[in-house]
């Protein structure tokens, strides 16, 4: 056994090492890995599809593979999972094919098969002789259509909760792509993982590798974090360039001045709440607490707000007095906020002027996509239109809304 697990760290990069413990005792049931070039998540993946595979004492674990286009799975995932055989030093157990493009363990017959998702609804036909899909893997998820994509195959090939989904992929440069906005959402099972080459061994990337990576560092610095370390560098047209997202603690904010805001529904719009906290000396605002619901009543409404909002006065979208109203006799502190002919751009002007905006992924996840996704649009010709997105702002708004008596300088109202 010692022989075995000095050998699997010499194949696996110490940061994976939790997410091997993780996936061995049954902790997750999607692990989303994302990372630049050389960041060895889809080397990680292959050896836990084949070290899942042949640990499996019923014999009835198999795999699936998927590309968004067939042409490309031969040439990358199917040769990343020879790698993972070859290395695991078990070739002779396995019997690779090419048509139809699979690998088969032989003492057993369990499966690894290779399928594009030209058509997601395909996944229907997918039939097992034996067993079940113990492991599904997208590569290259960025280059699916959407979640909806995902979803239909999950649904086609996955049966019982036993089973593993592993998303590979190298962010977007957009923060408004699907793929980083799913990221940030919080769900059950899902972990998200990060890595980048530097978390490798040197001697595992060799020297053109690095020189290439040093080389384009040098030449363009933005590109270089993108394409190698995986980060969301924005397409240049992002609207808060001082947008930080990370955990917050409570004793971060407590003792700081807190405000509430809320944006109104309205057809297919939700409702939107934010409780905000502001550090008025160093100019940060943090997004501590938030509650997004379609279709709500106001009795339901008017609870879920007052169990976020403290004691704070909750400034909310003037456009439906009514509905101000209505909260207010039940027993929210509620205020319309005081629109003026520029009170959008002056709002997301003080936004932006801020010296950051730290909202918590977990606590805020709407909050966490729609500031991060927040682009200037463009003109036919690729050139940035200097006006504010008015889009997907739910919570933008509502922030908006709560710093109305900051960002304008005035006293706040009171209520009784």
């Amino acid at each position: 056994m010692m022989e075995r697990q000095l050998r699997l760290s010499s194949l696996m990069a110490r940061p994976f090492d939790p997410l091997h413990q993780a996936l061995r005792g049954g902790e997750v049931a999607e692990l989303w890995l994302k990372g630049g070039r050389g960041s060895g998540k889809s080397s990680f993946v292959s050896l836990q599809i084949a070290l899942g595979l042949m640990a499996d004492k019923t014999g009835q674990a198999n795999a699936i593979i998927y590309r968004k286009v067939a042409d490309t799975l031969r040439d990358s995932v199917y040769a990343q999972m020879l790698w993972a055989i070859r290395h695991l030093e078990m070739e002779s157990l396995w019997l690779p094919r090419l048509s139809p493009l699979e690998m088969v363990y032989q003492p057993t017959g369990q499966r690894i098969l290779f399928r594009g998702a030209d058509d997601p609804g395909k996944s229907k036909g997918i039939k097992l002789g034996r067993g079940f899909f113990k492991y599904l893997w997208f590569e290259e998820l960025t280059e699916f259509h959407g979640m909806e994509d995902v979803r239909t195959i999950k649904a086609s090939v996955l049966r019982g909760d036993a089973a593993v989904t592993f998303c590979t992929y190298n962010p977007p440069m957009s923060a408004g792509n699907w793929v980083n906005g799913e990221a940030l959402l919080p769900k059950p099972g899902r972990l998200v993982h990060e890595s980048s080459y530097l978390n490798l061994p040197p001697a595992w990337l060799g020297p053109d590798f690095l020189a290439e990576a040093e080389a384009l560092k040098a030449a363009n610095p933005r590109a270089y974090r993108w394409m190698y370390l995986g980060e969301v560098t924005g397409t240049g047209g992002q609207v808060f360039d001082n947008l930080q997202l990370r955990e917050i603690s409570p004793s971060e904010w407590q003792g700081m001045p807190t405000y509430s805001g809320h944006d109104f529904g309205f057809a297919v719009d939700p409702d939107a709440f934010i409780r905000c906290a502001y550090d008025r000396r160093q100019k940060i605002l943090y997004l501590v607490s938030e509650f997004v619901s379609q279709g709500m009543g106001l009795d339901a409404l008017a609870r879920e707000i007052r169990a976020r909002c403290g004691s704070d006065v909750v400034t909310a979208d003037s456009a439906d007095p009514r509905s101000i109203s209505e909260l207010r006799a039940r027993g929210v502190r509620i205020i319309p906020a005081k629109k003026g002919p520029d009170s959008i751009h002056h709002g997301m002007r003080w936004l932006q002027t801020q010296g950051r905006i730290v909202i918590d992924p977990k606590a805020c996840p709407r909050a966490a996509k729609e500031f991060s996704a927040c682009e200037y649009d463009r003109d036919k010709e690729g050139r940035l239109i200097s006006r504010y997105p008015d889009r997907d702002n739910h919570t933008i708004d509502a922030v908006r809304y709560a710093m109305e008596s900051v960002s304008t300088r005035r006293t706040a109202i009171a209520v009784s």
